[in-house]
């Protein structure tokens, strides 16, 4: 159920490196408490960096009916034997203009139904203070198994980070 102005959700390729870097740097720069990563640690990467992450990890974008990229989420796979059954959904960030749009929910449905089958279970880091997110995740089957006190450190101010998981069920 999407927003008519929205296009459908589709996977990013490294062709879409220019408009997958804006929106990252955007939510890093904009929400530096909901990602592990740093504006400042980006922002200088050059773009084949991001074409490279395009290709190594599957990100999904939803474009805006003028054709911009308004919201990301990705699923990464650990390459380990041991640790490849858990993917991790990361990066996710709905630009203020496509919000109350149900493309944050869009998003998170196609990280999940690529992700069956390829791993046994999703999990993912939020911030305690992002309601909506949480509420989101919630909806999607999510529930929270943990709380990291001082998960973030910006600007000499510690974060705390909610852990949550989704486990998918075998046939």
């Amino acid at each position: 159920m999407q927003n008519s102005n929205l296009l459908p959700i589709r996977r990013l390729i490294p062709a879409d490196a220019e408009a997958f870097r804006d929106i990252r740097l955007e939510g890093l720069r904009r929400h530096p408490a909901s990602f592990g990563a740093s504006y400042e640690d980006e922002r200088n990467q050059a773009p084949e960096w991001f074409a490279a992450r395009l290709a190594d990890h599957a990100i999904f974008g939803g474009h805006s009916g003028d054709g911009a990229l308004a919201g990301v989420a990705g699923l990464l796979v650990p390459s380990g034997a041991k640790m490849k059954h858990k993917g991790i959904l990361w990066g996710m960030y709905v630009r203020e203009s496509a919000r109350g749009t149900r493309l944050a929910a869009a998003l998170v449905e196609r990280v999940l139904a690529h992700a069956r089958g390829v791993v046994d279970e999703i999990k993912l880091e939020v911030a305690p203070d992002n309601v909506a997110a949480i509420g989101l995740y919630r909806a999607a089957g999510f529930v929270e198994y943990a709380r990291e006190p001082r998960a973030l450190k910006i600007d000499g101010v510690y974060h705390d980070s909610v852990q949550m998981t989704l486990r998918f069920e075998r046939p």
